[in-house]
């Protein structure tokens, strides 16, 4: 008599998440005994998901803040699709989805439930509105059967904060959500001359040094702190430029006189998004990657810069410290501290033959240790024993 495959539906607050975290890991797992299903908030992007990934995708609104209205109507609308489609897996990822996803999963009885932590609580998250944060965090550690964290600091914090039990606490593998493919950040994969139209395109002169960052324009990710190391590099490095990848955070804007600043700076090279598969290019125009986080997971872009072999300087905040192996494959820097900053750019600057050591360093380390389809087999095996452990069958 046939088994039916198992059900696994992922579920992350936006499609730009699901797009990022989750690109071929859901495809993988379809080929490999589960059916799968992507929940997130609906858009062109999460159809696109669908399509690449070629598994049913539902479009469920949900907003990234707490909003109690909006969050009950998600609420119950996840709540109806998980009786409907009865799912027996649910991971959910993102802190509202993590919320909303464990709900809706424990009231629709869904047996096995694995909620993917990827950050931890800050003072600053938490200004204002700390029990309610606390208290989220509870809930969905408790309703999970398995709590997946991202990293060992974010695992570490999670216990340490008494908001997750440590027999619930995993790090699968080697940590990340879903590695990162070295063969496409590759950075002898990349033509000169498509380089040569990017630079001309972004305005950059052929032997300027680039300090680059990539990721959300939002307070915590440092930029006003960027700004203010850059002024301080520039006075050293006249000739060097600074690329900044991403779009500004609407829900945690930068202040708008920082981003004046920048903008109207001869020197900064600005630009919006940029499709996930186009990043390579961009990487490899860099000489060092600069990452100045008040908080993180585990950053995929300091995985991704590494493995295009760059040195990095990040901040020395959970999460960095698992992705920068600090005077092997970068440095670690203060938080909230733009001389220190500045400081440890210049040293690479000024030093080509260590910044090409470091970098030569996390190519090796990346590629050691976040092959994405360890990862994803990780997972699979974490979703296998779960199922077993409730007597569900799997072939």
């Amino acid at each position: 008599m046939a088994i039916d495959r198992p059900l696994l539906v992922h579920v992350t607050t936006i499609p730009l998440s699901m797009n990022r975290f989750f690109e071929g890991q859901l495809r993988f797992m379809s080929d490999h005994g589960f059916t799968v299903a992507a929940v997130s908030s609906p858009g062109t992007m999460l159809d696109e998901v669908g399509k690449r990934e070629q598994v049913a995708v539902y479009g469920i609104p949900m907003k990234r803040r707490i909003s109690p209205l909006s969050d009950l109507r998600s609420l119950m609308r996840l709540t109806w699709l998980f009786r409907r489609i009865r799912p027996t897996i649910v991971n959910a990822s993102t802190p509202k989805a993590a919320l909303l996803g464990m709900l809706a999963a424990a009231i629709a009885r869904v047996p096995v439930r694995v909620l993917v932590l990827h950050g931890l609580l800050t003072a600053r998250r938490m200004r204002g509105f700390g029990f309610v944060l606390r208290m989220v965090s509870r809930i969905s550690c408790l309703l999970a059967h398995r709590v997946c964290a991202v990293s060992n600091s974010v695992a570490e914090g999670m216990i340490e904060q008494r908001l997750c039990p440590r027999d619930k606490m995993k790090v699968l593998g080697n940590g990340s959500i879903n590695g990162i493919d070295t063969e496409r950040f590759d950075p002898g994969a990349i033509p000169e001359s498509r380089l040569y139209r990017l630079r001309e395109k972004l305005g950059l002169p052929a032997d300027c040094p680039v300090i680059g960052f990539v990721g959300r324009l939002s307070v915590d990710k440092g930029i006003a702190e960027l700004a203010q190391a850059w002024q301080l590099i520039r006075m050293q490095f006249p000739d060097a430029r600074l690329l900044i990848i991403g779009p500004v955070d609407s829900e945690n804007p930068v202040p708008s006189s920082v981003v004046d600043a920048l903008k109207a700076d001869p020197s900064v090279i600005m630009t919006d998004f940029v499709d996930h598969a186009e990043l390579p290019q961009y990487y490899a125009l860099m000489q060092v990657f600069v990452l100045p986080t008040y908080r993180e997971g585990f950053p995929l872009c300091l995985l991704e810069a590494s493995a295009m072999a760059l040195p990095i300087v990040a901040t020395r905040v959970p999460g960095c410290v698992d992705a920068v192996r600090h005077g092997v494959t970068g440095t670690l820097v203060p938080v909230h501290d733009p001389q220190s900053l500045a400081d440890a750019v210049g040293v690479y600057l000024q030093d080509p033959r260590l910044a090409r050591e470091h970098g030569r360093a996390g190519r090796i380390w990346v590629a050691e240790n976040f092959n994405p389809e360890r990862i994803w087999e990780a997972f699979r095996q974490e979703y296998v024993q779960l199922m077993r452990e409730k007597g569900i069958p799997f072939c």
